[in-house]
């Protein structure tokens, strides 16, 4: 009986060992908690991943359309957020330890500088506060949310970054503006400028003053007369040409007026001036001389004055040389008149014409003239014996270079038609003198010239018996037209579309410049080494001086006026014209 019972212990716990039967419900029991476990790990991992993808989405387009308004990118960041669902963002700035918290997130914006070069490792190629900016860098932060973690962890911090940039560029020259010529006093100035005997009439110079060259074509034109077809546009401009290549070049432009065509050929042909002008002193193109020749950029036009182009590579040519030219009686009222010019290089090599983001900098040449006229006295006796046989009128004048700078280009909607272009402008320091200069240095910019008195007018005095025929008037006047703090000036589409031309002045100027220098003459009266005192005869000298050069006021101004305006400067002002402007599309690169 005890033996049936062990045996039958035996057999059932045999039984049990061998069976098979709830093995799956009792290792479901075992493995359950782990299970849950792991599954709400990958629930919480996989929302995670979800919610860091949603906002690298969001502060990518962030930093697109704050690189697309760089000016007021932290708004621009703000107002992404928030027309996105994510209004409670903190903006703090850089460097700062601002941390999260639940429901509202910290970012940072910061502008700086990005060069796409393939040499430059990538996290180098963005530079915080570099300017001019052309991209943007928006970090944000969050607490992610966890569905089951978050009994027992903290929720971690979501952190994206993005880096976009916009190329925003324009195309502006500076001293492009030519409102009023005299003919023969362009021919002789042009001529001695290319070195040749040039004959055009009022109406091809205005014709030249209409007329914009499309810059590209132009290159287009002067690599086929170089020899460098199939390159960049940067190739031609690595290279050099003559005044009368350029001024062929300019006349094969397409879309050129019969007349301007004809005038440029006629210089073309004229010039013998073989001076080779490096044409990326005459122009820089920018990040646009990379493209091929013949390809054109974007929405992007790049146009120059005709005439303003021609005199400025004829300015080069004549860098730092002093040219010669006999006026004769090309101005009314003068008896005889000759000018000497002098044009130094621009400072820096700065081109006249350029395209560029925020930053790029053109500027006018520094240039010197030395007027000496011979003036007819209208009324040769003065009473009391005295005679005016003959005035003089040595003017001197130098103008240092003006400048301009691009400050801004933006495009507050995001459309193109709202383009504006801001450009920080300063003219020139002028000034005026009647002297005589001292030395050889009239075409040395290297460093100032000294003036002395001269003789400004020849007089005789019939005195009873005694009559004296070499009474000389000598003196000095001069006036400086001062500098002013850079002024900004705005163009829109309608400016650009328009190629509007805009001035910033000194002052304005409500006296005649040569009437302004006469009234201040400061003069003596000797009698050519006879040891007698004829100050007295000051009183009745001085005033027919004065109306004498006061009868050659006007023509003597327009004269300087016509020269410098024809060199791209002028008196205490500046002229500037965008031609064309794009904010470029915004992309993102990091």
């Amino acid at each position: 009986m005890r033996h049936d019972m062990a045996s039958a212990v035996r057999d059932l716990c045999q039984r049990f060992l061998s069976g098979r039967r709830a093995n799956f419900a009792v290792m479901t029991a075992l493995c359950a908690p782990v299970a849950i476990t792991l599954t709400a790990f990958a629930v919480d991992e996989g929302a995670l991943y979800t919610e860091r993808r949603e906002a690298q989405s969001l502060v990518d387009l962030a930093a697109i359309t704050a690189a697309a308004n760089i000016g007021k990118a932290d708004a621009a960041v703000l107002a992404t957020f928030a027309d996105n669902g994510m209004s409670s963002v903190t903006l703090h700035s850089a460097g700062s330890t601002v941390q999260p918290s639940a429901g509202r997130a910290v970012a940072e914006v910061a502008r700086g500088r990005y060069v796409a070069d393939a040499s430059v490792a990538a996290p180098g190629r963005f530079e915080v506060g570099k300017q001019p900016y052309n991209a943007v860098q928006v970090s944000m932060r969050k607490v992610g949310h966890l569905y089951f973690g978050g009994a027992i962890m903290a929720p971690p911090v979501i952190g994206t970054t993005a880096i976009a940039s916009a190329k925003a560029e324009a195309a502006f020259s500076v001293g492009s503006r030519l409102l009023k010529l005299d003919g023969g006093i362009v021919n002789a100035l042009l001529g001695g400028l290319v070195g040749g005997d040039i004959k055009l009439d009022i109406m091809d110079y205005n014709a030249l003053i209409a007329a914009d060259i499309d810059v590209l074509s132009f290159f287009d034109a002067l690599a086929v007369q170089l020899h460098l077809t199939g390159g960049t546009y940067s190739d031609v401009l690595a290279s050099e040409a003559a005044i009368g290549q350029i001024a062929a070049a300019m006349a094969s432009v397409p879309g050129l007026d019969h007349t301007s065509k004809l005038a440029l050929q006629t210089i073309a042909a004229s010039a013998t001036n073989t001076v080779k002008v490096p044409l990326s002193h005459l122009v820089d193109l920018g990040p646009v001389g990379n493209l091929a020749l013949g390809q054109k950029p974007a929405g992007l036009t790049v146009a120059a004055n005709a005439l303003g182009m021609l005199t400025a590579g004829a300015a080069l040519a004549n860098g730092n040389h002093q040219v010669e030219v006999d006026l004769g009686v090309t101005v009314p009222g003068l008896a005889s008149a000759t000018l000497d010019l002098a044009i130094g290089e621009p400072e820096q090599f700065s081109p006249w014409l350029a395209v560029g983001e925020a930053g790029a900098v053109v500027r006018t040449a520094q240039t010197r003239i030395k007027l000496t006229a011979t003036v007819s006295p209208g009324t040769s006796a003065l009473g009391s014996g005295i005679k005016l046989l003959s005035v003089k009128l040595p003017l001197h004048v130098e103008v240092a270079h003006a400048e301009a700078r691009l400050s801004d280009i933006s495009c507050p909607t995001g459309r193109p038609d709202s383009v504006k272009v801001a450009v920080a402008a300063n003219p020139g320091v002028a000034s005026l003198r009647l002297a005589e200069s001292d030395g050889n240095g009239f075409a040395d910019f290297t460093r100032p010239q000294s003036f002395h008195e001269v003789t400004i007018a020849e007089a005789s005095i019939k005195l009873f018996l005694l009559s004296l025929d070499l009474l000389k008037v000598k003196g000095q006047a001069f006036t400086a037209i001062e500098n002013m703090a850079p002024q900004t000036l705005t163009f829109d589409r309608s400016d650009i579309d328009g190629r509007k031309p805009k001035t910033v002045s000194t002052h304005d100027f409500t006296k005649s410049l040569t009437t302004s220098l006469a009234a201040n003459l400061s003069l003596s009266v000797n009698a050519g080494g006879l040891g007698l005192d004829v100050t007295g005869l000051l009183g009745a000298v001085k005033p027919a001086v004065v109306a004498t050069l006061g009868t050659v006021a006007e023509p003597v101004d327009t004269l300087l006026n016509t020269v410098l305006g024809m060199l791209g400067v002028s008196l205490g002002q500046a002229d500037i014209r965008v031609t064309g402007a794009t904010c470029g599309r915004s992309v993102l690169v990091q």
